[in-house]
């Protein structure tokens, strides 16, 4: 993983193509921050290695008639300029960072990279198939080599125009199209002067945008927002974006590209940025999610009430056959994620992999999962975090899932990370996570990252002697080193585990229920998992989503919705039932019949802010907090 970002400055940069509505020539929207702030919040990311990389585009005028440009570079550590480089001239100035958090290969790799084509890249993803990774390869190596060998076509009809087709070059879209797992990049070819930038279909991994405007010409890509270190806490609401004026956006998912040239008119640079179309089929299958079939015919919903009222599954069921798939999908998922020659050889010392964990349906057949993919000798860290000690409803779940794994999973050491924590005393924490959440900015998001921020941090405490959790004398102070963190997200929506779903199905059954599910999945990459990214990456981990992998979305899809969920049944039976079938094909009995609880309420952080901010629950609740824009200044008045 790394933390990744651009800064460009000195092209005039046409959007016309985007249809971007937000923006506006008469915005304000401006952050003061320095190079040096935005690499110290891109090294928090990537703490192995952080690099800089200048590209200058010199206009030189050799005739009254014609203007040309070449590239120079220099690495902003040495200051050294290539020879035949007028610093007198106008130009157009690229500068790359790249800050490294190592987890792939035998030996580290430092960003930005650039190859002897003179092509530069920065990439903070994982490959998880679509293109060839060596057991002893890096991620970010192996998609330079691809990336490399890619024609120089701009042009959304690369098949049809395109000087090298049939010569066995693909395009730069249909390489990043068959990359399976997350990602974000950006991505300079020489060749074409073109430089191409974006997120993957589902957006698992964060990529900030600035968008030229009148106020600030500059184009500004980067994984998170920095802390100016100007800031000062009167200031705070300002500098970073909370007051309404919103000086990033998420990038939306998609690839991008932005071709330089001359306008000889006026010798300037120009350039107008395009959004490209997948080409992976399959891909846009997902991304489109439609489902193979949504509304049961009643002889269908019959046998399936039936099944889900009989207390044990039937091995040769149908269902079970369809709950089988999903365990399988879901095992494939979880063993690309976390098998050992996917991860960084000097790390195999440590505790490589740990858990989101409150103890709930999806934490509980993560974990599960992980046992089954995992070396046994490695220990496995369970991170739980609570506002109210050993009474928050998170905790309590999760001490009695602990229990349940060390049945199911005897021989594994398991290790419960108690994180507690007082809203209260955490002024510079939620400070830093206000930064993190930008551009998010209502009390949910804040309350769900600092919960997120806090678990990636790992700092907490654990029982010395695994029998008796309850004895504070026993209690040893621990901080989890593992810098992979597997997360839940993308379970409800694809299953129908929040509230909403169970309204829209009693309001508009099947069909609206679908629509709901689609509309979740569609807009996850900005309500959630940038937010996330930033908050679980900020204390140099990666966070990775089994539930959001290609095959599992594709498994999950080719299942009846009625068989996915039967929301004519109580919590914790209907909602997601196709996952409580598979806890129960893993063993995890009690785990199968927990209803949902989100990690702001399962950790008490609601309840804390709702009292701070809203004098008491029932007032947060009038005043629906949870969409609430924060109030930063009274907030820490």
């Amino acid at each position: 993983m790394c933390g990744i970002a651009l800064l460009v400055s000195g092209i005039r940069i046409g959007l016309s193509s985007l249809n971007l509505d937000s923006i506006s020539s008469s915005s304000k929207s401006h952050l003061v921050f320095s190079v040096d702030d935005l690499k110290a919040a891109l090294q928090r990311r990537g703490p192995d290695s952080l690099g800089t990389m200048k590209l200058l585009l010199p206009l030189h005028s050799n005739s009254s008639n014609s203007t040309n440009y070449r590239v120079s570079s220099f690495n902003e550590e040495s200051h050294v300029l290539d020879k035949g480089s007028d610093m007198s001239e106008s130009f157009a100035e690229f500068v790359f960072l790249g800050a490294t958090l190592q987890l792939r290969g035998v030996s580290p790799v430092c960003q930005p990279l650039m190859d002897s084509s003179r092509n530069v890249l920065v990439y903070n993803g994982e490959i998880f198939g679509g293109i060839e990774v060596g057991i002893d390869k890096n991620d970010t190596e192996s998609l330079m080599q691809s990336l490399g060998n890619c024609c120089s076509c701009r042009s959304q009809e690369h098949r049809t125009t395109c000087d090298f087709n049939g010569q066995a070059k693909g395009s730069i879209v249909d390489v990043l199209s068959v990359i399976k797992g997350p990602w974000a990049i950006i991505y300079w070819q020489e060749s074409s002067k073109t430089l191409w930038f974006g997120r993957d279909a589902f957006g698992r991994r964060s990529l900030l945008v600035h968008w030229p405007t009148m106020e600030d010409p500059r184009f500004l890509l980067s994984s998170v927002s920095p802390t100016s270190s100007r800031l000062q806490d009167s200031s705070f609401e300002v500098e970073n974006g909370s007051s309404g004026i919103k000086f990033w956006e998420e990038l939306s998912c998609g690839i991008y590209s932005m071709s330089v040239d001359v306008k000889k008119s006026d010798g300037s640079f120009h350039s107008e940025i395009k959004k490209h179309e997948w080409t992976n089929a399959m891909l846009k299958e997902l991304i489109e999610w439609e489902r193979v079939s949504i509304e049961p015919k009643p002889a269908e919903l019959n046998f399936s009430h039936s099944r889900t009222s009989s207390a044990e599954l039937d091995i040769n069921s149908s269902s079970s056959v369809l709950a089988q798939n999903v365990l399988t999908a879901l095992r494939e998922s979880m063993l690309r994620r976390i098998s050992l020659y996917n991860i960084y050889q000097a790390l195999k010392e440590t505790v490589p992999v740990a858990v989101l964990f409150s103890g709930g349906l999806d934490s509980m057949i993560i974990a599960a999962l992980l046992d089954q993919c995992l070396d046994p000798n490695y220990e496995i860290d369970l991170l739980n975090v609570s506002f109210d000690g050993e009474s928050a409803p998170d905790r309590i779940s999760a001490k009695t899932g602990l229990k349940e794994l060390r049945r199911v999973a005897p021989l594994r050491r398991w290790r419960l990370v108690h994180i507690d924590a007082d809203l209260s005393k955490l002024t510079w924490e939620t400070k830093r996570v206000l930064s993190l959440i930008n551009p998010a900015n209502t009390y949910m998001d804040l309350n769900i990252g600092i919960a997120l921020w806090l678990a990636a941090r790992g700092e907490g405490w654990i029982c010395k002697e695994s029998n008796n959790e309850t004895d504070e004398d026993k209690r040893v102070n621990y901080t989890s080193r593992a810098r992979i963190l597997l997360v839940g997200s993308g379970a409800d929506e694809q299953c129908a585990g929040y509230g909403r779903h169970k309204t829209k199905y009693r309001h508009d059954s099947w069909l609206g229920l679908h629509k709901e599910m689609k509309l979740d999945m569609q807009r996850i990459w900005k309500r959630n998992l940038g937010r996330d990214d930033r908050c679980i990456a900020d204390s140099g981990k990666e966070a990775r989503f089994p539930f959001l992998d290609e095959d599992i979305i594709r498994t999950l899809l080719d299942i009846p919705l009625w068989e996915v969920a039967d929301l004519d049944q109580p919590s914790g039976k209907g909602d997601k039932k196709i996952l409580r079938e598979v806890a129960h094909m893993l063993g995890l009995h009690n785990a199968a019949i927990l209803p949902k609880r989100a990690i702001q309420f399962g950790s008490r952080i609601a309840r804390e802010s709702n009292q701070k901010n809203f004098g008491s629950n029932r007032a947060a609740n009038q005043a629906s907090a949870g969409s609430v824009v924060i109030n930063v200044q009274s907030y820490f008045s």
